[in-house]
């Protein structure tokens, strides 16, 4: 798509203010400028709705409230405390930043996009993000309700549209003057448009992907798994066989994948949460 035009670009920002002004939600993450708190929630958001991070964010913070808290906990907690937000390999992701960035930046997140990409768990989108929300850096991302926007607005007719043609024009209508406003004015919208459109804008994009099955699913027992280990010191992978009511053989090849990761350690015949 060719460069918008400055009539164009004001057209599209007054549109989207005005349903900010009228709309924007008021959530606890965005009434800071504590890096370690964006972060935090930046990491809960990915695949998950913001209804139940609002759930745990609080309580997740209560209990680790900085870089060094979380990086000092043992992962049993860290896994605990995580438990109904899903996706277990983010909260791995996080304590291993905290690990990081105590060891490598004195317990302060960086402020550049390098240092951030060089994190684990740490992509383009989140450490955007980061840099817009907690140092007001002008580093212009996509995600998913961003995406939907630029996708309603500018590819009406589009598909397999891939973020490299969506990126140019996040960059072109970017509010510079109030840009952390702008992104959750963005992501506002594009929630919005989630519930009301005519079919989800997003299945336009290359980068769409139906989310597979929960319930029978390897990511459901990997779940149930950890959920275990999480109560009991150690399990031998029989007896976690018996108590999820799985092959010992489907057992044993789960808890390879885990111990891989650096989810579990194993100890003699059992296999307990690791550090």
């Amino acid at each position: 798509m060719a460069s918008l035009n400055r009539a164009a670009i004001r057209r599209f920002q007054r549109e989207i203010w005005q349903h900010y002004r009228a709309h924007g939600r008021n959530l606890p993450w965005r009434n800071t400028r504590n890096p370690y708190r964006i972060l935090v929630s930046e990491i809960m958001l990915q695949q998950t709705q913001v209804s139940r991070v609002l759930l745990y964010y609080p309580t997740f913070l209560g209990r680790f409230p900085d870089f060094r808290a979380l990086a000092r906990a043992p992962m049993r907690e860290v896994l605990s405390a995580w438990q109904g937000l899903g996706y277990n390999r983010r909260a791995l992701a996080l304590k291993k930043i905290a690990e990081a960035v105590v060891l490598r930046h004195g317990g302060k997140l960086p402020k550049d996009r390098e240092s951030l990409l060089a994190l684990p768990g740490i992509g383009q989108s989140t450490a955007g993000a980061v840099l817009a929300f907690a140092y007001h850096i002008p580093a212009p991302f996509i995600e998913t309700n961003i995406r939907r926007v630029f996708l309603h607005f500018f590819f009406p007719n589009g598909k397999k549209v891939g973020d490299n043609a969506i990126f140019p024009l996040v960059e072109q209508t970017a509010d510079r003057k109030n840009l952390r406003e702008w992104y959750y004015a963005l992501m506002d919208y594009g929630a919005m448009l989630a519930r009301v459109a005519g079919g989800n804008p997003n299945r336009k994009s290359r980068h769409y992907k139906v989310q597979s099955k929960f319930n029978g699913s390897n990511r459901q027992l990997r779940g149930k798994i950890l959920e275990l280990l999480i109560t009991k010191t150690s399990l031998t992978p029989l007896a976690i066989a018996r108590l999820v009511g799985e092959s010992n053989l489907q057992i044993v090849q789960v808890l390879a994948q885990l111990q891989k990761e650096g989810f579990i350690v194993k100890r003699n015949h059992s296999f307990a949460i690791g550090r």
